[in-house]
């Protein structure tokens, strides 16, 4: 029997549902890391290769707070922090363990610290940022000596005519762009069977906690290189998962925040309704920060109208460390089962929650679940298209390709180079697509959103009294295979994605020396609440690693 257009979308929507939070975990050989000992500890029994042997790094696991405390009595200068950094990329990214975060690096990096140094010997920092060196995803627009490609080899020589919103913003706020950091090409909208962390023109990005383990996508090298500590902070864009899915992968703090509250203007796009750029950082302390330098209304983007009197510029004033005590959580529990070990770390989190003062609400399920899967999925299809081709028109006369279409044949052309793992079936999917007026489009944008918010996030909250809803971000990193594509274990990304409402992973603990992380979501706007939470969670269970650089985990089995 001949297949129609719906017939196609409900396939591409299951590849969806799989790529987002399908799998299975069955016979996994891992126990829990012990990291709440007033809570008891499991033995770890899988065997781990050995860590390689490497030099101590000044700046490792090194926040805000100390290297602004560092420039201030001398000890540091933003000159020599790009310095340090530089030589860490060298030795660790490009060489050694060679993780490959890194698609390029800022030419000018030094010259800007030098700048900034000079500033603060005159007029003091601009902020607390000031002199931070920062690595940013390479599909967020620089008007300098980088390109911003996506990690497409069709864009490369692509050099925008002015920086992004986020750019303009970390360079106000004294920030350093260090460099930009790899991704799962075109943010892991090409293909519904790709590999999270492999782009044509940067490659493959690893996990450095087990080379051989996938960092998730599609902000795969933010993820990997702030772990790896590359750099201070970084900066990473979700439209569903690509914040918080490597930040729990890589063992970080991902704030995905509230659509509106960062401009997208100067974002290589896939969705306008579900778009974000957000914080990827060691700590929450840190992303809180980062996040605050960030916001602000932009005429660029008319999504940030909406956070008009919502936003603020300084978010750390809501780092409480007994910010869990009386707080109402409600547990999502159709989002765990996915993976006994994963299960067991959740419940060890949330008795740590409980031990803070929390009220856990267990279950607090959202009852939409599933129903805005298969509509999310067509409305990347169609925003893809208009989105992409508004952003490339934008890029003047010398871009490299103008339109969808362009890439697409960009592609055939260079199968070799391109499409040496997986297709482009999404690519062509949306190109099908018409326009934004269409009646399916916009019956689709309005029935996610009453899904997602209305019925979903928004009445789960208001039945249950809730300032936040928890649930596993995803599981343990899982092994990256470029024939097969790649292997979730489930996740949560979704109803926060579809809304558009924020989400923050925070480490919740790691199953055989692999962290996992738990989110944090709720209402629109509610990022101070969240941050509160997360940070407090945060500080009760110290539970981020830094990272090996292990060959393997084990023995192969898990």
């Amino acid at each position: 029997m001949p297949r129609n257009d719906n017939d196609d979308d409900a396939t591409l929507a299951a590849n969806r549902r799989s790529f987002l939070k399908t799998a299975v975990c069955g016979s996994v050989a891992a126990t829990l890391t012990p990291l709440y000992p007033a809570l008891g500890a499991a033995r770890e029994i899988v065997p781990a290769a050995a860590a390689p042997e490497g030099k101590s790094f000044e700046l490792e696991e090194i926040t805000i707070a100390e290297l602004q405390d560092g420039m201030k009595s001398g000890k540091f200068t933003a000159r020599s922090l790009v310095e340090k950094y530089s030589e860490r990329i060298d030795e660790i990214d490009k060489h050694g363990p060679s993780i490959n975060a890194i698609i390029e690096r800022n030419p000018d990096a030094l010259s800007i610290a030098e700048a900034l140094d000079q500033e603060r010997k005159a007029k003091g920092p601009r902020g607390p940022m000031h002199g931070i060196p920062v690595l940013i995803k390479d599909n967020i627009d620089t008007a300098d000596k980088m390109m911003t490609t996506a990690g497409s080899l069709a864009l490369v020589g692509s050099k925008p005519l002015e920086d992004s919103f986020v750019a303009q913003k970390l360079r106000s706020a004294g920030a350093v762009i260090l460099g930009k950091t790899n991704l799962s090409e075109w943010a892991n909208i090409r293909s519904s069977h790709s590999t999270s962390g492999w782009s044509g023109r940067g490659g493959l990005t690893r996990n450095p906690y087990a080379l051989d383990r996938n960092p998730c996508g599609s902000s795969s090298g933010t993820g990997s290189g702030i772990s790896a500590n590359l750099a201070a902070v970084g900066i990473g864009t979700e439209t569903d998962g690509s914040i918080v899915c490597p930040s729990s992968s890589n063992g970080l703090a991902g704030i995905k925040p509230t659509v509106g509250l960062i401009s997208r203007n100067g974002i290589i796009p896939i969705s306008h309704t579900q778009d974000s750029a957000g914080p990827m950082c060691r700590t929450v302390l840190d992303a809180a920060t980062l996040l605050g330098v960030l916001t602000g209304i932009d005429p660029g983007d008319s999504a940030t109208a909406a956070s008009a009197g919502k936003s603020h510029t300084g978010y750390t004033q809501f780092c409480d460390p007994n910010g869990l005590k009386g707080a109402r959580i409600g547990v999502a529990r159709k989002y765990f089962g996915f993976s006994d070990p994963v299960d067991a770390l959740m419940e060890q989190a949330l008795d740590a929650m409980k031990k803070q003062g929390a009220v856990l609400v267990d279950p607090a399920d959202i009852e939409t679940l599933g129903k805005f899967d298969e509509s999310e999925l067509l409305i990347f299809m169609y925003e893809l298209k208009a989105d992409l081709n508004a952003y490339l028109a934008r890029l003047g006369p010398n871009a490299p390709v103008r339109t969808l279409k362009d890439i697409i044949d960009f592609n055939e052309r260079n199968k070799q180079k391109e499409m040496p793992y997986f297709g482009q079936d999404l690519f062509v999917k949306a190109e099908a697509k018409g326009p934004l007026t269409e009646k399916s489009y916009l019956d689709t944008i309005e029935k996610n959103h009453q899904l997602a918010r209305t019925e979903g996030i928004d009445a789960t909250m208001d039945k249950y009294h809730l300032d936040a809803i928890v649930a596993p971000t995803g599981g343990p990193a899982w092994l990256t295979d470029l024939i097969n594509g790649d292997h979730f274990a489930g996740g949560s990304s979704n109803a926060a994605a579809v809304a558009g409402y924020p989400n923050i992973n925070v480490t919740a603990g790691s199953i055989s020396g692999l962290p996992v992380g738990i989110s944090f979501f709720g209402r629109a706007w509610s990022e101070p609440t969240l941050i509160r939470l997360a940070f407090a969670f945060e500080q009760a269970t110290k539970a981020r690693q830094a990272p090996r650089f292990l060959s393997t985990i084990g023995d192969g089995k898990n």
